[in-house]
């Protein structure tokens, strides 16, 4: 092939991917450095306004996927990949609260642009309101906090399914026991390949940073805390396990919505992701972005 002709198939394929996708950029992997010298991924994609994506224990960034797509049309998404998750390195250390705040102020230096609205799930909403306990709202438009325990209310009772895993004999396998917790985060069956390979993305974290993840060595009120301190508006998303958690903080914060998805499992957003994308495109115009 010619230069000529590798120029006319180049332009008639960007002016295809405008035609379907007009105000939506194409996914960029970056990195960064943080500040104790850690090399970090993430995903970015599309313009506007900000979002940053912050997963689950020892989940990559790109199970986010469904929403990147569809908020890039409107926003720029970042989705992160903590220390010793996704694409980003394993360093010996940092799997502790304070560090991993460090490492989401570190990655809103990086990125630049205006305060962004930080999306966590699971781990992620600790490692978010670790954030925010150490620096503050200054530097942020809002959050959207999805299905984890955030210290308000009466504790969570641990679900059937939690006590199972947790219980797991000595000889099963970790990875046997990984595929079993991957496959639990869903209530619609999800295929054979796309759990396999999360499954794999989970299995990259060292087993003692995956336990140190697990426990974070800090009362249940440092996270309640961190939501008393802003006034910064707040989604609350989470699965009927959270119902009381969610309850107490609509009686107690006016700048709080708790909303309770049924009939999905923990990665609610990948179960029913119209739902969920309806729900915080539906936060955003309202109550941050006008």
């Amino acid at each position: 092939m010619n230069s000529k002709s590798f120029l006319v198939l180049f332009f008639k394929k960007e002016l295809l991917l405008l035609l379907l996708f007009p105000f939506q950029t194409l996914a960029a992997d970056r990195t960064f450095i943080t500040t104790d010298g850690v090399r970090l991924h993430y995903i970015d994609q599309g313009q506007g306004p900000e979002i940053v994506m912050v997963p689950g224990w020892t989940m990559p960034a790109w199970i986010f996927r469904i929403q990147i797509d569809d908020l890039s049309r409107h926003y720029r998404v970042i989705a992160f990949d903590p220390r010793g998750q996704g694409d980003s390195d394993i360093p010996a250390g940092g799997y502790e609260p304070f560090r991993r705040g460090r490492d989401i102020a570190d990655l809103l230096d990086h990125v630049g642009g205006g305060p962004p609205v930080l999306l966590g799930w699971s781990l992620g909403v600790l490692d978010v309101l670790a954030y925010v306990h150490q620096f503050g709202d200054s530097h942020v438009a809002g959050l959207v906090l999805v299905d984890n325990s955030v210290g308000a209310g009466p504790a969570p009772v641990p679900t059937a399914r939690g006590r199972r895993w947790r219980r797991m004999r000595p000889e099963v396998s970790r990875e046997a026991s990984m595929r079993i917790f991957v496959r639990g985060m869903f209530v619609e069956p999800q295929p054979a390949d796309y759990l396999a390979r999360l499954t794999d993305a989970a299995l990259r974290t060292p087993p003692d940073a995956a336990y140190a993840l697990r426990h974070y060595n800090v009362p249940r009120e440092f996270w309640k805390d961190a939501i008393d301190a802003t006034a910064k508006p707040i989604l609350y998303v989470v699965t009927p396990h959270f119902q009381a958690q969610a309850d107490d903080l609509r009686a107690h914060h006016p700048g709080v919505e708790g909303v309770v998805l049924r009939g999905v499992g923990h990665a609610m957003f990948v179960d029913d992701p119209a739902e969920f994308d309806r729900l915080v495109m539906d936060f955003l115009r309202r109550r941050v972005w006008h």
